[in-house]
């Protein structure tokens, strides 16, 4: 999630209703949900957590079906027609769907692609998807220098049945010109998109309308022939007069996802360069501004248009909505950068701007109390320097043994370096053993297509392991240095651990049973989403990791009296030996020598749980294998 750099693993939208999936009862003609599996998916399952219980409240009795399409990154575009149509071959006959709701890009995009034998005369609602999209590709295509024409959905697609749903539109013809107006010297414009069909059609999209502006010279940033390093790269290189306009950025093209940091790897790059968004991607903390969809929970507005279609099959007028856009500026960049835009027409959403008295005085404040600190302290000095030298013995006693205890932490340090050294050579050298070996089998022609496709697939999974060691060893440094910035925002943390069960159960390799025990249904807390999911996988992975054949529990509790939500993974594995139970949270430190692992997946763990001011500790009264708990404070805002 790296932090969810392994392409994703699987949707949270599951794990915001009761059960995975509600399926109907025989002779009944369920509401069927089908979903991208879209990796935002803190969003789609919010919308989706809203449209239940709206679509409840309205006293709608329809049993619901969900499907999830499980679509990843643009690679597997061609696969997905057939993919949507045995998900609708699922539900025929007394199990056909009295209506569809079709979530995502990917879903609409693969539901239009079918023949009108396989969709039928069901009505459908689409939401959380562009106007613009583009044709699904076949095999026969290059996916990686294929340019697909744009195409629109209401003028290409007129006989749709498609009757109704919330779509966005991205003006790429507003955010030209908002640029020329603070950048009128602009010549060149740099589009960055990724590899996913989002960023595809949304690329395809920006090609066609520049075609308006021939003043401007248009460079692609393709997600689908880059990785985050190359682009910061050719970022670096661009001309003089270049606006970057940023539209999607969470797959590349070895199908790596990436969150946030990888921009951050772009604005460092990047340097001085003028930079806008047409999605609202980088808006915050360095895109300058743009003409962005006004986003917004659409859960309770899908479920309400929904019920009125159900009680209403006879109305076909269609009525898909366009989410209106609208200027979004940054004040803190637009003021750092000096930039005027009173010439910008119509109302302009301002982020970042100070509101408070506090907060534009804060630093004057803090230096005016500042000064009367060092003031009161003056009168105090000599005080304070008479009781200093008369405990002066005392401390002089203590500073000699803090000395030692630093003696024997540093030789314990020393020793954990060698040690891990030595562990990190040896986890980096298989890998590697196997990348070089199997690629110079490759280019020999002594063996068959098949046995060459089992070996690139060798080298591709000691790629990703590679990858995830050196991960490891970035994300510790980064959070003992402190430039890692927790972001919180509220969230439903039952469904966070729904899912990474769910995770873990997709990417386990081993016979074990996972369960989620909780009495809550949903319980909603301020925490860092992206920090809370990487603790849950790192200590699934190493229960699993520790656990043959056996049962592993992930638990959510809340201890009222101290005030935090407490998360506990129990395993009946091997265990922990009491002598041992602190050392595991130390780093580089291995149990166990002979599984594979640098050590520092825990030390990670108790990072982060510490930074956002919880505990990690493992349970000494439990004797059937291992169980770690870590808290959240409950009033994190």
């Amino acid at each position: 999630m790296c932090l969810f750099r392994r392409m994703f693993f699987f949707c949270l939208l599951l794990a915001s209703v009761p059960l995975s999936v509600l399926h109907a009862e025989s002779g009944d003609h369920p509401v069927l949900i089908i979903s991208s599996y879209n990796p935002d998916s803190h969003q789609t399952s919010r919308n989706i957590s809203d449209f239940m219980d709206e679509f409840r409240r309205l006293g709608q009795t329809e049993p619901i079906a969900m499907e999830n399409m499980n679509c990843k990154s643009f690679s597997e575009a061609p696969l997905w027609k057939s993919r949507m149509e045995q998900l609708l071959s699922k539900y025929t006959g007394g199990q056909s769907p009295s209506l569809i709701i079709l979530i995502g890009q990917e879903a609409w995009a693969s539901y239009l692609s079918q023949e009108d034998s396989v969709k039928g005369s069901i009505p459908v609602f689409g939401a959380l998807a562009s106007r613009n999209a583009i044709i699904l590709p076949d095999d026969s295509v290059n996916l990686k220098t294929w340019m697909p024409k744009s195409v629109d959905f209401f003028n290409d697609f007129p006989h749709s049945h498609v009757e109704a749903g919330f779509v966005y539109e991205y003006d790429v013809e507003a955010n030209i010109d908002l640029i020329k107006k603070i950048y009128p010297h602009t010549r060149h414009i740099a589009f960055v998109s990724d590899n996913t069909y989002g960023g595809v059609a949304l690329q395809a999209h920006v090609v066609e309308d520049m075609k308006k502006y021939p003043d401007l010279d248009l460079i692609l940033l393709d997600g689908r022939t880059n990785t985050i390093y190359t682009i910061s790269d050719k970022l670096h290189s661009l001309p003089p007069n270049t606006a970057l306009l940023i539209g999607t950025w969470r797959v590349d093209m070895n199908d790596g996802y990436f969150m946030r940091n990888a921009t951050y790897t772009m604005m460092e790059a990047a340097g001085n360069l003028p930079a806008f968004t047409i999605t609202s991607l980088c808006l915050g903390y360095w895109a300058i501004g743009g003409v962005v969809p006004a986003y917004r929970p659409l859960g309770k507005e899908i479920a309400q248009k929904v019920a009125y279609m159900l009680s209403h099959p006879d109305k076909k007028d269609k009525d898909v909505k366009i989410i209106p856009n609208e200027v979004v500026m940054d004040s803190e960049v637009v003021k750092a950068k000096n930039l005027d835009i009173s010439s910008i027409s119509g109302p302009i959403e301002m982020v970042n701007e100070s509101q408070s008295f506090y907060t534009h005085y804060k630093y004057f404040i803090w230096g005016i109390s500042m000064i009367l600190c060092f003031l009161i302290i003056g009168l105090f000095v000599s005080l304070y320097f008479y009781y200093r030298t008369k405990k002066l013995k005392d401390e002089l006693e203590e500073s000699e043994q803090f000395l030692r205890e630093a003696k024997d932490r540093a030789e314990e340090s020393n020793r954990l370096k060698s040690a891990f050294l030595a562990n990190i050579s040896h986890e980096i050298r298989t890998p590697l053993n196997a990348i070089v070996g199997f690629s110079d089998v490759l280019v020999s022609d002594d063996y068959s297509g098949e046995e060459k496709d089992s070996y690139v697939n060798i080298i591709k999974s000691n790629s990703h392991l590679l990858l995830h060691l050196i991960d490891d060893v970035l994300e510790l440094s980064r959070l003992e240095s402190g430039k890692v910035t927790f972001k919180y925002e509220k969230c439903d943390v039952v469904a966070i651990c729904r899912y990474a069960i769910l995770s873990a159960k997709q990417t386990c390799r081993k016979n074990n049973e996972y369960t989620f025990d909780s009495r809550f249904y949903r319980f909603e807390l301020f925490a860092d989403i992206q920090r809370l999911q990487q603790v849950l996988a790192n200590l699934l992975s190493n229960a699993d990791k520790f656990t043959e054949n056996g049962s592993i529990i992930l638990a959510m509790e809340v201890d009222e009296a101290r005030k935090s939500a407490v998360f506990s993974v129990t395993d009946s594995g091997c265990g922990i030996p009491l002598d041992k139970r602190e050392l595991v949270f130390e780093r580089f430190e291995k149990l166990n020598e002979y599984v594979q692992g640098t050590g520092l997946g825990l030390s990670i763990c108790k990072l982060s749980v510490e930074n956002w001011g919880g505990k990690i500790w493992v349970d000494p009264q439990y004797t059937g294998g291992t169980r770690v708990l870590f808290t959240i404070p409950l009033d994190i805002e």
